[in-house]
């Protein structure tokens, strides 16, 4: 399955916009951390795009991902891409053993607190956002109350980046497609 089919995938089941720009968020930082470490982009992208593509048919932890996995398989998603989808969620039990299933859950909840960040700035962009930002508001435990920081801070050991160069990198991967994202602001580029 190449991007596009696997966008068009998206689409059809994803009518939540801001739940298609998390993907494509993810997907964002997935390539970053496939170029950072030598790897196939197209082939780290699909799991980052594909992680939530059921999350609005099975909006509970007892059928998402596993349920979508299912949907995955008709459509001839490779076993491979399907695992690593399973293994984002702790619940299903799929052990986080390759570097690309630890970046897929080190991306993940990331996105959503960087997003909210940019969204609360004055300019609402990414391009004048920086991780240090994203420490100021981490501390506020009401701001983002819906992400896990803990979670956050776990994945990005897991991966072997420190916490806030992480940031960083999720930071740079999402302004790459900011227009897509909504997320240019105010800022001429």
């Amino acid at each position: 399955m190449n991007r596009e089919e696997t966008l068009d995938l998206v689409r059809e089941f994803v009518k939540n916009e801001s739940l298609v720009r998390h993907m494509l968020s993810v997907e964002a930082a997935m390539r970053f951390y496939a170029e950072k470490y030598g790897e196939d982009t197209e082939l780290w992208g699909l799991p980052g795009l594909l992680h939530d593509f059921d999350w609005e048919i099975h909006p509970t932890l007892e059928e998402h991902p596993q349920k979508g996995s299912a949907i995955l398989r008709e459509r001839g998603v490779s076993e491979e891409i399907i695992q690593d989808i399973l293994s984002h969620a702790d619940h299903t039990g799929v052990p986080r053993d390759t570097i690309r299933r630890k970046a897929l859950a080190a991306c993940d909840e990331v996105t959503g607190l960087i997003t909210a960040v940019a969204l609360v700035r004055p300019s609402r962009s990414l391009y004048d956002l920086e991780a240090s930002s994203v420490k100021k508001k981490w501390k506020d435990k009401a701001f983002a109350a819906g992400t896990d920081r803990s979670e956050m801070e776990h994945a990005a050991k897991e991966l072997g980046v420190e916490l806030w160069e992480h940031v960083g990198n999720v930071i740079q991967a999402m302004r790459r497609i900011a227009p897509e994202l909504g997320l240019v602001g105010n800022i001429q580029q």
